[in-house]
């Protein structure tokens, strides 16, 4: 493909809409140009980059068993009632109303409609396992889309539904799905952690998430693991073994009202009463949608609110706002606390039991009150809340220590059970002729996201380093002037070789200075970069460069091709 022919828009300035390096390079490298908020065009080298991911995702899932249908975008919202989704998924899901007025779901996943696929057509025992799966483009109103393909309104995602008789048969269908994932990572040219998480409003009863790591802003996700054992979380769903304060020997004391005056933060409040963040319990007060509910935790510690939405069983979970704040405790945000607190249901943390002598807000302005302890005020419920932290115990093996560290989530699987079966009275009829629901399981590729993940993965300040597997095209060859006939020859020779060969090339046939060819070059990140120049053919020989480590060798024109297709296999 010559570069005249094709559409490669790249840009010398960093565009300021880019919060993270992979959306900076998407951009500046010509591969997406945004047309809304979360919305991204695919421009030629995107595209043939997805052909690349697409394709690997089809050889692994078909070698799984797995095959491949289409299911529409646009769902008859009926079928997300009957499940509860509509309701738990709310205002991320893009809807609308067709012109009967009918309400309408655009597809963020497709649990329903596969279901009901099912419901009509399988009924007995023999047609089972069964493995659907679909590449399709997803929407969600998500409230803030940011870093580009990483937290966008419409993506690509790969989504595969698994049909059961027992669990038993799930745990197959489920260890099946893990090892293609795996096998897919492995040939984009990473390798990624499976992690416990959160099911959320999919349900079920367990599922994991595939996170690629990263040392970079765009690692989007906390991740604990053990640093003995192969127990691994997200921050979410993580949990530890708190390393034990040292036991108090405190007599508990009478309260006090303690003067302070605009210290509304711990590390204000701390300072002022020269008390450490481990002696204050902070009180949040939340919306439970809708319903204010109030949840205490040590000052050293953060909420997990994830775990307090599960506990509560709500659709939505959000932080009061200040002026619901002042109606509920008389006070301004920073000096809300549990004693006297009225109207409002406290879930405490559980460390909060063996806490004496702690500081809490007064319910008065610029108020604090010192040396509470438990019989100053009631609680409704003790429930582990907080997130666990980095060297905390593992809670599998008890010996090792957390580790954090930062990742971009790819995948995700799920042991959904009969969470959309039983609704949807999806049924089958086993060897006794009885009726049982099927069981069910739901595994997904983020198509576009993983492509961004690589990048945040692979880069350096020059640009894109893409794995050989998921580049565009395998080769770069950049003559770098085309109006000297020698070295348009040699550069259209070795592209024909190359193309023989069964390999993709770019030539960069562009009237344009060296300087803007090989900064492009380094910005679009192919594996391999050949350069045809005056000095060098004098010399008789060409410039290869690794786009990897920007390693460069001389080699003679002749072998040129030859090598060149040696390095990229070495790569």
């Amino acid at each position: 493909m010559l570069w005249t022919k094709t559409f490669i828009p790249t840009l010398r300035e960093d565009p300021a809409e880019a919060e993270i390096a992979s959306h900076r390079l998407l951009l500046r490298a010509g591969y997406i140009r945004k047309l809304t908020a979360g919305v991204y065009n695919y421009l030629p080298l995107m595209q043939r980059a997805l052909h690349k991911i697409t394709n690997i995702i089809r050889e692994e899932m078909d070698a799984s068993g797995a095959i491949e249908i289409t299911m529409p975008v646009l769902h008859p919202a009926e079928l997300w009632q009957k499940t509860g989704r509509w309701d738990t998924v709310g205002k991320e899901q893009m809807r609308l109303k067709d012109r009967h007025g009918r309400d309408m779901v655009m597809g963020g996943t497709h649990e329903e409609v596969v279901t009901w696929i099912v419901r009509g057509e399988l009924r007995s025992y023999r047609q089972l396992p069964l493995n659907l799966y679909q590449i399709q483009d997803k929407f969600r109103d998500e409230i803030r889309p940011r870093f580009g393909l990483m937290r966008g309104r419409e993506f690509i995602m790969k989504d595969a539904y698994s049909f059961d008789r027992d669990e038993t048969g799930l745990r197959i269908a489920y260890n099946k799905m893990v090892d293609a994932y795996f096998k897919i990572f492995k040939r984009c040219g990473f390798d990624v952690k499976m992690v416990e998480s959160d099911v959320g409003a999919m349900g079920g009863t367990n599922a994991h998430e595939f996170m690629v790591l990263v040392n970079t802003d765009g690692g989007e996700c906390t991740i604990l693991s053990c640093d003995r054992c192969d127990y691994a979380a997200n921050i979410e769903k993580a949990v530890s073994i708190p390393m034990a304060l040292p036991k108090s020997n405190e007599e508990p004391k009478s309260k006090e009202m303690v003067f302070t005056p605009n210290m509304r933060t711990i590390e204000e409040v701390t300072a002022f009463l020269k008390k450490p963040a481990e002696k204050l319990v902070k009180t949040l007060v939340y919306l439970a949608d809708g319903k204010p509910v109030a949840a205490l935790i040590r000052g050293d510690r953060q909420i997990n609110e994830i775990k307090l939405k599960n506990h509560l069983h709500c659709l939505e979970l959000e932080m009061a706002d200040p002026a619901t704040i002042v109606r509920l405790t008389g006070a301004q945000v920073g000096f809300t606390g549990p004693v006297g607190l009225k109207g409002v249901p406290i879930v405490a943390d559980i460390e909060i039991k063996s806490m004496v002598n702690f500081v809490v807000g007064a319910n008065r302005d610029d108020t604090h009150i010192i040396n509470v302890n438990l019989d100053d005020f009631s609680v409704d419920e003790f429930i582990e809340i907080r997130c666990a932290e980095a060297g905390e115990v593992c809670p599998r093996c008890g010996i090792g220590h957390l580790v954090s560290s930062r990742g971009i989530e790819v995948g995700n699987t799920f042991m959904l059970g009969t969470k959309y079966s039983d609704p949807l009275g999806a049924r089958f009829i086993d060897e006794n002729g009885e009726e049982k629901p099927f069981i069910m399981g739901s595994y997904g590729i983020g198509v576009t996201r993983t492509l961004q993940a690589a990048i945040e993965a692979f880069h350096d300040e020059k640009g894109i380093i893409w794995p050989k597997s998921l580049a565009p095209y395998d080769f770069h060859v950049i003559p770098l002037f085309m109006s000297e006939p020698r070295q348009k020859e040699v550069a259209f020779d070795i592209m024909s070789k190359l193309e023989q060969a069964g390999y993709s090339v770019i030539l960069d046939d562009r009237d344009e200075r060296p300087g803007v060819k090989f900064n492009d070059a380094d910005l679009i990140g192919m594996p391999v970069r050949i350069a045809i120049g005056e000095k060098g053919l004098k010399e008789g020989v060409v410039e290869i460069v690794r786009r990897k480590d920007l390693k460069m060798e001389k080699v003679p024109v002749e072998k040129a091709a030859e090598r060149a297709l040696e390095i990229y296999r070495e790569l």
